[in-house]
């Protein structure tokens, strides 16, 4: 991963935290840029393979056309509920499609691995039901932010109660 993270070098994850948080979290927000400029996120399933982030899309959605005209993205994945708790990173890069699209089940060795990952986390299964709608999309980040507030919790007034109504900074 290329960009260095110049704030937050106290709260940002080693890569080793940020591996596992990545691999532990089921939902990314997806950025892309319209026609016009005009912004668009969504969620998203993902898998990160320690190298790069790879997404499951629609092939019939507005990001998936918003990626084909520009291929710029920036992904958030967070966790938490109260101050003390906030964790997350973004991800952006260009992400580009990876296989057939719609994705039908035809060999590419490319995405057997990521396939496996993905099959397993989110159908128990050991390997890929395709539907004819959905094909990868792989970024692999030029530049990577992360925050993990759990490691300053101590010293800010609240942050450990439920219901605070503080944000992420």
């Amino acid at each position: 991963m290329t960009g260095t993270q110049r704030r937050g070098r106290r709260i940002m994850m080693t890569p080793r935290e940020l591996d596992a948080f990545l691999a532990g979290q089921r939902v990314c927000r997806v950025a892309t840029t319209g026609p016009g400029g005009r912004p668009h996120a969504g969620p998203l399933w993902f898998v990160w393979d320690g190298t790069a982030l790879w997404m499951y899309s629609l092939v019939r959605s507005r990001r998936w056309s918003d990626l084909r005209r520009d291929p710029r993205a920036a992904v958030v994945i967070d966790d938490g509920h109260v101050y003390g708790e906030l964790r997350g990173a973004e991800l952006s890069g260009p992400a580009v499609p990876v296989g057939e699209a719609p994705r039908v089940g035809g060999a590419c060795p490319e995405l057997e691995a990521v396939e496996r990952l993905f099959a397993a986390k989110y159908f128990a299964l050991e390997s890929m039901p395709h539907d004819g709608r959905h094909a990868w999309l792989r970024l692999e980040p030029e530049r990577v932010v992360s925050w993990d507030f759990r490691k300053t919790a101590a010293g800010f007034p609240g942050a450990g109660g439920r219901g605070t109504d503080q944000g992420a900074g």
